[in-house]
C-alpha cells in the first residue's frame, strides 16, 4: 500500500519556502490517516486495488498561502487540510460519501468537507480535520 509522504503533502508550484514545523507535521499525519482510510475504502468499493488519492495542495506556509490566494484562516496553514484531485464529479461525490461514512463509523469529526471549483470549472474536494474543535462543515460548491 502506498503511504502519503511529507513531500507530497507539502508540494507547491510556488517557488517559496513550504516546510512545516513539528505541530504542522503532526496535523498532516492525522489528516493522512483519514486519507489512507479514504484510499482503502475507495479501492475496496470502486477501485482496482491500488488507485491513488492525488493531492493538489495540503500544507501551505504563510507565504505560499498568500501567493496562491488562500484565505488567512485556511486549514492548509496548520497542515489540517488537503485539496484532493478528482477525475469527475462522480468520483468527487463518492470520495465525499466515503469520508462521511468514515466519520459516522468512527464517531470522529472532521472540520471541513467542501466541494470547490475555480473559474475554469475545475472541481476538487477540500477536506480538513483539526486536532480539536472540528465543525463538520459541509458545502457543495464553493467558487
Amino acid at each position: 500500500m502506498n503511504i502519503f509522504t511529507l513531500a507530497e503533502m507539502c508540494k507547491t508550484n510556488v517557488k517559496l519556502n513550504n516546510v512545516p514545523n513539528e505541530a504542522q507535521v503532526a496535523n498532516l499525519k492525522r489528516l493522512c490517516s483519514w486519507l489512507e482510510m479514504l484510499r482503502s475504502e475507495w479501492n475496496s468499493r470502486y477501485g482496482r486495488g491500488n488507485d491513488p488519492i492525488i493531492i493538489n495542495s495540503a500544507f501551505r506556509s504563510l507565504q505560499v498561502n498568500k501567493a496562491v490566494g488562500g484565505v488567512a484562516t485556511s486549514n492548509h496553514l496548520t497542515g489540517c487540510a488537503a485539496d484532493i484531485k478528482v477525475k469527475d464529479i462522480c468520483q468527487l461525490i463518492r470520495y465525499a460519501t466515503i469520508l462521511l461514512d468514515i466519520a459516522d463509523e468512527s464517531q470522529e469529526d472532521f472540520d471541513e468537507l467542501l466541494i470547490e471549483r475555480n473559474d475554469s470549472g475545475d472541481v476538487w474536494l477540500h477536506f480538513a480535520v483539526r486536532p480539536k474543535d472540528n465543525r463538520r462543515k459541509v458545502r457543495l460548491i464553493q467558487a
